[in-house]
């Protein structure tokens, strides 16, 4: 694992030490962050490095994980679609699960911290309990927000409006709400092993090892199986590259503990891309992010045709390694493309196509997307100024501030 002083080759010595006297702000404090899942999906993976970081700069942050069935993930997978835009069916019983499952969690959960930090909806009825701890709570949404159904997000809104404070990937997912908002957007691990300088020899072991060939392009998508990332619009394009370009299309992902429709998508996937010897559907555990390094790394381009988005942290990480984006310009995407200048937002299967083979035919202009993009998220979307926002944000909550932007 990473120390703090391993980043300073990264970002600068200044901002290390802006870190520390941060940390040291905070010293005697207990953060407790609480999610639906330890493994799988960008919040797990986030609170794996952070939390750790912030042990090294000696601010005592834990990590603690609820309870749930397979009933009670089936309506928060619901939930999490709904407030997506979908058009899901929600029973009045859905709610009634959900509750049940809170109140068993308020029960064996055991609530700490002087801060604690409730991640996404699953958690979120725990504020129920906050009368009884002299505790402050944050609750942080890491989905997209922007068109929810009205019924869910009138149910969750009187939990949110509960807590101390609520933070927001994005301007576009705020709310009207009488408790204050913070912005803060999500960020990648330079130095975790999906995103770290690979050698060769080990990118090509994990082609070899899938049986991707090298000598036509790559174009990948990497993501849950889920049908908000749009997995079949993806081979849509593909093919319609395909009738101008030979290359090749890699669909990889997995699920997480608390997405129960995960093995529902890939059979559809696998159904969709029909045996295309041109198509590798990689069903990847999540544990493989060497392997996901490498095939980014090794991708021509690289694809986020996302419906919705909370923030796609797949569209950071492939910036990162310089590749060119093709992107859907929803949710936090465009936050991290500006598009023609740090990779391509699209909004249509056609559109998509279109960048990717501008792409493929330009190669110096693809590299030139690449090198911006990888600047970008240096100079906003990495770990070290996502411990700093977070930091301010725990300092923040002695002040009495309507609306603080982190």
């Amino acid at each position: 694992m990473a120390k703090l002083s391993d980043y300073e080759s990264i970002v600068g010595k200044d901002i290390i030490d802006e870190l520390r006297i941060l940390a040291g702000k905070l010293s005697g404090r207990v953060i407790q962050n609480i999610n639906s899942t330890a493994v799988g999906g960008g919040v797990a993976e986030i609170l794996n490095r952070m939390v750790p970081l912030l042990g090294d700069l000696g601010v005592d942050a834990q990590w603690d994980v609820i309870k749930g069935g397979e009933d009670f993930f089936k309506v928060t997978k619901k939930f999490h679609n709904a407030l997506h835009g979908a058009n899901v069916e929600i029973l009045p019983s859905d709610f009634d699960t959900f509750i049940e499952y809170s109140e068993m969690n308020a029960r064996q959960m055991n609530l700490y911290g002087d801060v604690i930090f409730i991640h996404d909806p699953q958690p979120i009825a725990l504020i129920k309990e906050k009368p009884k701890t002299k505790s402050k709570w944050i609750w942080r949404c890491h989905i997209d927000f922007s068109g929810p159904d009205i019924r869910v997000w009138l149910f969750l809104k009187d939990f949110i409006e509960q807590f101390d404070g609520s933070v927001f990937s994005a301007p576009g997912f705020t709310k009207d709400l009488s408790v204050r908002q913070f912005l803060i957007s999500p960020s990648i691990d330079p130095l975790s092993d999906k995103n770290k300088e690979l050698p060769k020899r080990v990118i090509n072991k994990v082609l070899d090892t899938y049986g991707i060939s090298q000598d036509k392009p790559i174009i990948t998508q990497i993501s849950r199986f889920d049908y908000l990332k749009d997995p079949f619009g993806v081979i849509e394009v593909f093919r319609l590259v395909r009738k101008y370009t030979d290359c090749q299309l890699v669909i990889a992902g997995g699920g997480a503990t608390d997405d129960p429709e995960g093995d529902k998508v890939l059979n559809e996937i696998r159904e969709k891309a029909d045996n295309d010897p041109d198509i590798h559907i990689l069903v990847l555990p999540p544990t493989s992010n060497i392997e996901i390094n490498a095939l980014q790394r090794a991708s021509t381009v690289i694809l986020q045709k996302s419906l919705r988005e909370g923030f796609g942290l797949t569209v950071a990480e492939a910036l990162w390694k310089a590749k060119p984006v093709v992107a859907s310009a929803v949710g936090g995407i465009p936050l991290q493309i500006t598009h023609k200048f740090s990779g391509l937002l699209s909004r249509t299967v056609e559109g998509t196509a279109y960048g990717i083979k501008q792409l493929l035919h330009s190669p110096e202009y693809a590299k030139k997307l690449g090198k911006n993009g990888k600047e970008h998220i240096r100079q906003n979307f990495l770990l070290t100024r996502h411990l700093r926002d977070y930091m301010l944000l725990f300092l923040a909550l002695d002040y009495p501030e309507d609306v603080i932007r982190l």
